[in-house]
C-alpha cells in the first residue's frame, strides 16, 4: 500500500486501476492520488475516465462501501469498518451506506442481505 507521507512521484505512469485498488483506503486528496500516480491532476482525470464511468470521487465512495459491506458482513464493528476504509466520519458513513445498499452499515452487520 502507499505511504501517503512519502513524498516520491513515480518517475512514469503506473496502471492506474491496479493503483486504485491498492490504495484506496489511504487519506489522500485526487491531487495527492494523480502525484502519487505519476500523472497531473487533469491526466489522471483524463485517465480515470477511460477505466471507469464514474468520477474519480464518486469510484473512491463506492469502492470503500463496497469494502465497509465485506468487513460488516464478517462482523466488524461499524465504526472499525467506516474507519478501515478511509471514511473519517461514521455519521456520514452510515448514511451514504444506507443510500447506496438500502440498509444500514448495522443491518449488514447483522446479515442482512442488500438486494442487487
Amino acid at each position: 500500500m502507499l505511504d501517503p507521507f512519502q513524498n516520491r512521484t513515480p518517475s512514469r505512469k503506473i496502471d492506474l486501476h491496479e493503483f486504485m485498488e491498492k490504495n484506496f483506503r489511504c487519506d489522500m486528496s485526487m491531487t495527492e492520488f494523480a502525484k502519487a500516480s505519476g500523472r497531473s491532476l487533469s491526466t489522471f482525470k483524463r485517465d480515470f475516465k477511460k477505466m471507469s464511468e464514474l468520477s474519480p470521487e464518486r469510484w473512491l465512495t463506492d469502492r470503500r462501501l463496497r469494502a465497509a459491506y465485506e468487513l460488516l458482513k464478517r462482523g466488524r464493528r461499524v465504526s472499525d469498518a467506516c474507519f478501515d476504509v478511509g471514511f473519517k466520519n461514521v455519521s456520514h458513513f452510515s448514511a451514504i451506506f444506507k443510500k447506496k445498499f438500502g440498509i444500514t452499515p448495522g443491518q449488514a452487520r447483522k446479515g442482512a442481505v442488500v438486494a442487487d
